[in-house]
């Protein structure tokens, strides 16, 4: 799923700065198609395919989901054709899946441009399938991580007290 709503745990900070759930997916189903062209794509291509995606994550990371590229197009494009969301999410954790997903296409960066092409492909490819799982059935993989590490943050501080 996207990221989970708004709990009472999360309920301030989600209220104030809440996200309309259909935008993580809109922008996962626009890096699905970014990645699934640079895997079909000459090496030359898919490196600067890459690269802009990994732009793109590096905003969400650093400015929020919702001031992505592709978060303002669909804040400006899509979302007034579109009926209110019923909640609103926490940012937290699809800004979370966003550094996942720079770590990915960073490894691909690397593996491209060292010529390990194969290494690149598979981060691509595995970036590639946490998208389309968000933009198909919306399950955000890394939201999912986020959440792991939250509860287990909390299980070792209650521990620990």
């Amino acid at each position: 799923m996207s990221a989970p709503s708004t709990t009472s745990e999360t309920a301030a900070p989600a209220l104030r700065n809440g996200i309309d759930p259909r935008g993580p997916r809109f922008t996962a189903a626009v890096t699905a198609v970014l990645l699934a062209a640079a895997l079909v794509a000459p090496e030359e291509v898919a490196t600067a395919l890459v690269a802009v995606q990994g732009l793109f994550f590096l905003a969400g990371v650093a400015l929020g989901v919702q001031r992505t590229p592709t978060g303002l197009v669909f804040r400006a494009f899509v979302r007034p054709r579109l009926t209110p969301p019923a909640d609103l999410e926490d940012p937290r954790p699809p800004r979370f899946a966003q550094a996942v997903g720079l770590l990915f296409a960073a490894v691909a960066l690397v593996g491209y441009l060292s010529g390990a092409t194969v290494l690149g492909q598979v981060a691509v490819g595995l970036a590639l399938v946490a998208a389309l799982l968000n933009a198909v059935i919306g399950f955000c993989l890394g939201c999912e991580l986020y959440l792991l590490g939250l509860r287990a943050s909390r299980r070792a501080a209650r521990s620990a007290a």
